[in-house]
Order: structure tokens, then sequence, then C-alpha cells
């Protein structure tokens, strides 16, 4: 087979870096995709090769990045494998204390990001018969919970949408994949999801050992490197520190 070219959005910090890693080392071609291009070369510069292409983008200005991802040159541009793993989540604030600019930054990112990357890539995988869209999903698309009302939101679209496409894409042989994380480890995302406050972050991890972005990394090389006839719908993977709750109960005085 063909090399394959994979494309990884995020792709240098925390998750997406980790993919990058995996796939190089199987031997992909990579387009790299990042808001910072030092991170990107440095990270270019770390994997060694010459069959990587990086792209600075941000994909909340989903159009800006539509149009750059139309213009990659050959041979990056027939992408097989699409890793839609850019994004944010900004404030652990409730709902009602909550401001309209993170609500806004997420739903960008998170949803109008991912829709442009995959809406730019999808008509070639389907003309060359084959592809594979993975898109970044969170266990709180599915399971509801204080301080993620837009976040989780914007993580249950991510699921629909996945499932929605392979309803779409039935009998073109392209695949797709939603893989929903856990609590991840300390990375990038969850120091800006506490504001920077490190008191926050190391709080939330302790006494307890969360995933690390390669346990995620490893999920998605998994679910990429089954035979063509198998499509992994969606991939739930939570350290073993993490379950479900009980509904909230709210107690009134009497």
């Amino acid at each position: 087979m063909d090399k394959q070219t994979v494309l990884v959005t995020g792709a240098t910090a925390g998750v997406g870096a980790a993919v990058a890693r995996r796939f190089a080392a199987r031997g992909a071609r990579l387009v790299l995709v990042a808001r910072r291009g030092d991170r990107l070369d440095a990270l270019a510069a770390e994997l060694g090769r010459d069959d990587i292409h990086t792209l600075v983008a941000d994909v909340s200005d989903a159009e800006a990045f539509a149009e750059a991802l139309k213009a990659l040159p050959a041979p990056f541009d027939a992408v097989d494998v699409l890793v839609n793993n850019a994004g944010i989540g900004v404030g652990r604030d409730l709902a009602q204390d909550s401001n309209l600019a993170d609500w806004s930054v997420m739903v960008r990112t998170n949803i109008d990001g991912l829709i442009a990357g995959t809406g730019a890539l999808l008509p070639g995988m389907v003309a060359r018969g084959r592809g594979h869209v993975i898109n970044i999903g969170s266990v709180v698309g599915e399971w509801p919970g204080p301080r993620n009302a837009i976040y989780g939101a914007t993580k249950a679209f991510v699921r629909q949408f996945s499932l929605c496409l392979r309803a779409d894409l039935l009998g073109t042989g392209v695949r797709v994949t939603d893989v929903e994380p856990g609590i991840i480890g300390a990375t990038e995302f969850t120091t800006v999801r506490f504001g920077g406050d490190m008191d926050q972050v190391r709080a939330m991890y302790e006494g307890m050992t969360p995933l690390g972005p390669d346990d995620i990394a490893d999920a998605i090389e998994w679910a990429a490197t089954r035979p063509a006839h198998v499509n992994v719908n969606i991939v739930q993977i939570m350290p073993v520190d993490q379950a479900f709750a009980a509904p909230a109960v709210a107690r009134r005085g009497g």
C-alpha cells in the first residue's frame, strides 16, 4: 500500500503531538497544523523527516482554515487520515457565571474548525474511495455535568456529527471514528481550562492517575490501522480512577 498521508490539527502539544509521533514512527507522510509556527518547526525537527508539511493556521477561523487545506501542495493534499484534534475548553464557571466570549471561542474551535477541516478534505477522500476522519470528542459529550454547558455541548456535536457522517459515507469506503477521552493528565489544554491556575490543575489530579496523551494516541492509531472493511464508530476511554456519578440532588431546608 502507498505511504499514507496523515493530517493532525493541534499538532504541537498534548494528544496532537503524541499522534504525530506515532504516525511518524509508522512511516506516514505528515501534515501538521497548529497556530504557532515555532512549535511546528520544533516538532518537525524532532521528528527528523523530509516528508512533513507544516501549516500555520487557526482552526477557529474556519473559512481561512478550509482555504489553506484546499491549497495543500501535492502529495500532501491527498489526505488519508484526518485527525481533528484541535480543541479548546475555556473557563470552569457555572453557565450563569460564564461569559459569551468564552462560549464563542469554544464553538468556533470545537465545532466550526472541525467542520471546516472535514468539509475541505472529505470530497477528495470520497473521490479516491478511501480515507478516515477521526474526531476527538469527550466523555462529557455523552455524560452531562456542571461547568461543562458549552464545552460538553460542542463535544455532543462531535459525537452526532461523526455518526451522521458515517450514515452519509456509506458505500464510499471512507471511515469515521469519534474518540472520546475522559480525564487526561496535565496538558496545555487543562492549563487553559483553568485559566493558568496551576493550583487548580494540581488539585484536579491529586490522588488519581489520569490518562496520558499517548493513551489517546494509541487508541487513534489502533482505530486507524484496522482492516479497511472495519469501522470503529466510537472509542470511549476513561482512567480507572474515573467513573460515573449519581444524579445530583439539591437539598432545600424545610
